[in-house]
């Protein structure tokens, strides 16, 4: 592995759940082994980095974000042994690795809850967070409207409620209780002794609880996990912790503290704008979102990504942008989930593909490291059909061959059924079919990522301006990173359209197609003219031409 202390501003991730890549041992669940198995598909795809979901030892009532041993592996996707392997293979071919961690609550069958909730007087007792009455902290919301009527639930056998923010059978850990603080730090040293490069915490503003407050985005919280960053730098040097933080950029930005506090952070706020922008055809609430997220400190960075294992978040909308979304992309009730949309991209867009093209060219080229959804490289699709998040977390799609060649187990056997819907189905749509096809989605994937790995440093650390023009439908901004510049022009519509820009400030120099090489007349003094195709796109490396007789584009 490189020793760029900076690697995660550089890299492309890929967001994949253990059990849903490849079953290695045919019992319809994957496994490390299977994605150790598939670790070459990854590297010949351009990832950097790869951000396992939990894998830890879990009743699975919320597919592992319910932990019950932190110490341990769910059976199912093999031994310690088999993690270690798969670290030590990621690392050979310089893939990264970042797993979840879930440091907010616990699953109720984890020991430390099973020993707490037997007796007021139970040394775990003040492990969590209880009360007498139900009204405690009551001007907090409730995140899992769907489901959950209140954040208190009643324990019978000690006759008091416990606190919990997302489901009732995932109670929150005490963070005043100084032995729950030190024993999360000892489970990230044990994992990052054993080969890990990082996490991704999950819903980290909730840690801590006080009266008359939202209980979220608390200073105590910030305080925790800058103690966690220092001891992570001080013993695990160039480990990374990547924050869940789903709130409005002004509260997210306070995660990376003075660059002392989270390495990087999810951009939500940014990722429902993408679509918004597209059903409007306006480029304002793109610009209007990227301006407030910005700045933050140089070593830090925004994570970016257009769908992931939960529902598409619409909590940072207003309500306003979130009939329009709903309006657009999620059009039947079931496709609905808490105040969200539980569909895949291709699926969000109606597997139209310029739209997915722009989408993905979006990502790679705004400030941020891209985070890919896996299967979301071939345009997999969903199965609304099944509860919660689940539809959009079935098994990767392979091949054609049985259950997709993922699994040979038997199809009852297979922990979610692979997507038959004839739009998507896996006979058409998977990695084999996909790679034999010049002009499939998966290889236009391939050729973006090694374009962008060309241009790590000037879109993963270069900063933004955005050009001003009269076309509303047009986004268009410049990407700088020392002598570096890209152009980057996007065409939200439909239609076909053109724009004109006016470059004076780069006068002189020549756009070359970043994607095909394509070369453009040298900027001259008047306006330069482009036309797009509907949903089109241009990356515009602006270089020093090597002759000084070329043609300006206005002579």
């Amino acid at each position: 592995m490189d020793n760029n202390s900076l690697w995660y501003r550089d890299a492309v991730f890929y967001e994949v759940p253990v059990k849903s890549f490849f079953d290695s041992t045919n019992d319809g669940t994957g496994d490390f082994n299977g994605l150790r198995m598939k670790l070459p598909y990854l590297h010949d795809l351009g990832v950097d980095a790869i951000w396992l979901l939990p894998f830890y030892k879990s009743p699975l009532k919320d597919d592992g974000y319910d932990i019950s041993d932190y110490y341990s592996i769910q059976p199912e996707y093999g031994t310690l042994d088999d993690f270690k392997g798969f670290i030590a293979e990621a690392h050979t071919l310089n893939i990264r690795v970042v797993a979840d961690l879930v440091l907010n609550h616990v699953s109720d069958q984890n020991q430390w809850f099973q020993d707490a909730r037997k007796s007021r007087d139970s040394p775990k007792r003040d492990w969590f967070v209880w009360s007498d009455t139900d009204t405690k902290y009551s001007g907090v919301r409730i995140i899992f409207i769907d489901s959950e009527i209140s954040n208190w639930t009643w324990e019978p056998n000690t006759k008091q409620y416990y606190w919990h923010r997302f489901y009732s059978h995932q109670p929150d850990l005490n963070y005043d209780n100084p032995e729950v603080r030190e024993e999360m730090k000892n489970v990230i040293r044990y994992w990052l002794r054993l080969g890990l490069d990082g996490f991704r915490c999950d819903a980290v503003p909730y840690l801590f609880e006080r009266e008359g407050t939202s209980c979220e985005n608390l200073p105590e919280t910030h305080e925790y996990f800058k103690e966690i960053r220092k001891m992570m730098d001080e013993e695990f040097p160039g480990a990374i912790l990547l924050a869940e933080a789903n709130q409005w950029p002004s509260d997210a930005k306070q995660y990376f503290g003075k660059g002392d506090e989270f390495h990087m952070a999810f951009n939500f706020p940014l990722m429902p704008r993408m679509f918004i922008s597209l059903a409007r055809e306006s480029s304002f609430p793109l610009i209007d979102i990227i301006n407030q997220t910005l700045p933050i400190p140089d070593n830090c960075d925004w994570a970016i990504f257009l769908r992931n294992h939960d529902e598409l978040t619409l909590e940072m909308v207003t309500d306003e942008e979130r009939d329009i979304m709903y309006k657009e992309y999620a059009k039947l009730p079931k496709m609905r989930l808490n105040l969200g949309i539980r569909r895949r991209l291709a699926p969000l867009v109606d597997n139209d593909r310029a739209t997915l093209e722009l989408l993905n060219a979006l990502m790679f080229s705004l400030p941020g490291t891209p985070i890919i959804y896996y299967g979301d490289e071939i345009g997999m699709g969903d199965n609304v059909y099944l509860g919660d998040r689940n539809g959009v977390r079935t098994p990767m799609q392979w091949s054609y061959d049985r259950n997709a060649g993922f699994s040979t187990a038997d199809n009852e056997q297979l922990y979610s059924p692979v997507v038959t819907n004839p739009n998507y189905h896996y006979e058409s749509i998977n990695v084999e079919s996909e790679l034999r096809s010049g002009s499939s989605l998966l290889n236009w994937m391939k050729k973006m990522l090694r374009v962008r790995k060309n241009y790590s440093e000037l879109l993963g650390r270069g900063g933004i301006r955005f050009i001003d023009q009269k076309n509303r439908r047009v986004l268009t901004y410049v990407r700088e990173y020392k002598d570096q510049r890209m152009l980057c022009i996007f065409n939200l519509s439909r239609r076909p359209t053109y724009v004109e820009l006016n470059l004076p400030e780069f006068r002189g120099l020549k756009p070359l197609e970043a994607i095909t090489k394509s070369p453009f007349p040298r900027i001259g003094g008047l306006p330069y003219f482009f036309t797009l195709p509907p949903r089109g796109f241009f990356w515009l490396n602006l270089t020093v031409p090597d002759h000084d007789d070329e043609k300006d584009f206005d002579d």
